[in-house]
């Protein structure tokens, strides 16, 4: 939809059904005031929800999300946890096997030979669910009376038994923040993202809410134990310096890790799919990467590009160019129109709620519409946001060029050709370097043909 100004030049006018102004600077100014009541409405609700949720929380009531833990089931009332055997003795199963040396990707594999699924519905069991969210996890460690009394209320203390352990839930311990945000793909189109931040709260913020203990405490201890005395001692042959480690992802999109094989006393060096690794080598056509195919062909172009101040420069006007062509022709215009378009937004939204409260609409259609209005505006909000992005990003590059060339040969180290395999790693990383396989890169003998460096955090050509 065009904006009031580009419908005006063709004789047509914007009405909303709830316009309380006109095109008055008075109507302007009432449409401005009328948004940010709502903006104020919004945010009052947020913070009286986030209040609720506490309080809840602090008389010792779960807060239900959209699946219970692994193991539990919701009570009745939806506010507490109650044990679900047949999935708590896989649970007993995971800690036997950490209480016995296994380390998660031991475990990873034993579970995938049992035919067990994991909690995401897929075969594989992830690590970062085995240990943290399971071995680790307060949840299924039972704790006594007196530790757990203390982290309590009073109120909820005196209502538990002192002759029973009780695991913990923790509320409040993260910060969790959404936005959303457009990106160009390849044929120069859209499509959302939605982008979450994650911040770990302090711990005297965090609220403890009791849940029943199935598992022995000794084996949650032994378990704990062996686990965490394995970090750091995981990867194998640590001798080995892995220029590309992190760097390096494979051409169906999953990482590359570390692998060495030995063959008559000689040792062989890797990056293995991640993928294939976990699910067997049929799961992913490349596979693996010889060291020697893959990281001098790297470290040259890299090293020859850091070596040619005037390859970084036309580099960093390609850069601009490119930034500066994502930002349209009358940027404030746009910026204008996508503003209009959220207060209109926000005027229909009034609109519904009207129509639902004089009859004019039943409760499943005016959640129907508000539905729709939600879609649409994190759409305009994603698209406002981007554009103001380029502009920011635009204007920064190109007023601090030489402040940025600067920075990157202060960065760089000066004897490239002296550098260890670690350190040549971290230049890579600080290049914010990922080094993609195209899907075409191998020939009938396994050589790696080409690589695509790419920036870190930005997908490739592909979308991968």
């Amino acid at each position: 939809m065009g904006s009031a100004k580009e419908l005006g030049e063709h004789g047509c006018k914007l009405r909303a059904l709830n316009d309380r102004g006109d095109d008055s600077p008075e109507g302007m100014l009432t449409d401005g005031i009328l948004d940010q009541l709502a903006k104020y409405e919004r945010a009052k609700v947020a913070e009286r929800t986030r209040r609720g949720l506490l309080q809840k929380a602090r008389e010792g009531k779960i807060i239900k999300g959209p699946k219970a833990n692994f193991g539990f089931r919701f009570n009745e009332m939806d506010d507490g946890l109650v044990i679900y055997e047949p999935e708590m003795r896989t649970v007993e199963k995971i800690f036997s096997m950490a209480a016995s040396g296994m380390g998660p990707k031991a475990m990873q594999t034993r579970l995938y030979a049992e035919g067990i699924p994991s909690p995401t519905g897929k075969a594989m069991w992830p690590h970062r669910i085995l240990k943290v969210q399971m071995v680790l996890n307060d949840l299924y460690k039972p704790h006594t009376y007196d530790e757990i009394a203390p982290l309590l209320s009073p109120k909820v203390a005196t209502g538990l038994d002192p002759n029973k352990s009780y695991g913990i839930w923790w509320y409040n311990r993260r910060n969790v923040t959404t936005s959303y945000d457009s990106e160009t793909d390849r044929d120069n189109g859209k499509r959302y993202v939605t982008r979450t931040s994650v911040r770990t709260r302090d711990e005297k913020d965090w609220i403890a809410v009791p849940v029943p203990a199935y598992l022995p405490r000794k084996l949650v201890d032994q378990a704990r134990l062996m686990i965490e005395s394995r970090t750091g001692l995981e990867r194998k042959h640590q001798a080995r310096q892995w220029e590309l480690k992190g760097v390096l992802r494979c051409s169906c999109g999953q990482n590359m890790i570390t692998n060495t094989s030995h063959h008559k006393g000689e040792a062989y060096h890797y990056y293995r799919c991640k993928r294939a690794s976990a699910y067997g080598p049929d799961a992913c056509p490349q596979r693996m990467i010889r060291i020697d195919r893959v990281e001098p062909l790297l470290r040259d172009f890299v090293f020859g590009v850091l070596s040619d101040p005037d390859t970084i420069q036309r580099g960093l006007d390609a850069i601009i160019q490119r930034k500066t062509e994502d930002v349209r022709d009358d940027p404030e215009q746009v910026v204008t129109t996508l503003e209009e378009r959220l207060s209109q937004n926000t005027h229909l939204r009034r609109a519904y709620q009207d129509q639902q409260a004089e009859g004019l609409m039943t409760l499943e259609e005016l959640a129907a519409k508000i539905e729709e209005l939600k879609d649409t505006r994190k759409v305009l909000e994603a698209d406002l946001a981007s554009l103001e992005r380029s502009q920011q990003k635009a204007k920064e590059l190109e007023n601090d060029r030489d402040a940025v060339l600067a920075s990157l040969a202060a960065t760089i180290p000066e004897a490239l050709d002296g550098l260890t395999g670690e350190e040549i790693n971290s230049v890579y990383r600080k290049l914010r370097l990922r080094v993609i396989p195209s899907e075409e890169g191998y020939d009938a003998t396994g050589v790696l043909c080409t690589l695509r460096p790419t920036p870190q955090g930005r997908r490739d050509q592909r979308g991968r």
